[in-house]
């Protein structure tokens, strides 16, 4: 008999929702600021200097302070972190968004090629869905 392969469709890719896609869409603008939510994610209890999270990337990344500093004002805005009376930063544990933050640790892990070129393709092409960016690539 004929064999028929069934391809599974991107635009129902369970990871990347078009909720997901608009979270990273206006939060997260580059892998460097999906790196610094993670670092202060992972932990909610601690407060933040601005210096002290570039130092724990430096390793991975070459963000300068302005580069952190434009990264933490897009999360601030976002309510996915908040600032002390010090300035210091912290994840607010009441975001809208922990689930999404909880799904871009898990894709961050298991899927960060996928995750990475959907962050840039988020921001260079203005598109709307996780469909949209794999047309782009395709």
């Amino acid at each position: 008999g004929v064999r028929v392969t069934v391809v599974p469709s991107t635009d129902s890719d369970p990871d990347f929702t078009d909720d997901f896609c608009g979270f990273l869409q206006r939060c997260v603008a580059n892998v460097d600021a999906a790196e610094l939510l993670l670092l202060i994610a992972k932990s909610p209890e601690r407060s933040w200097e601005p210096a002290e999270l570039r130092a724990q990337l430096a390793p991975v990344t070459s963000m300068t302070d302005a580069d952190v500093q434009r990264c933490l004002d897009a999360l601030q805005q976002c309510a996915v972190v908040r600032r002390d009376a010090h300035k210091r930063v912290c994840y607010n544990l009441s975001a809208p968004y922990d689930a999404h933050v909880a799904t871009l640790a898990r894709l961050y892990v298991a899927r960060p090629v996928t995750l990475f070129r959907i962050i840039y393709a988020l921001r260079d092409f203005k598109i709307t869905t996780f469909a949209d960016a794999f047309k782009l690539w395709r």
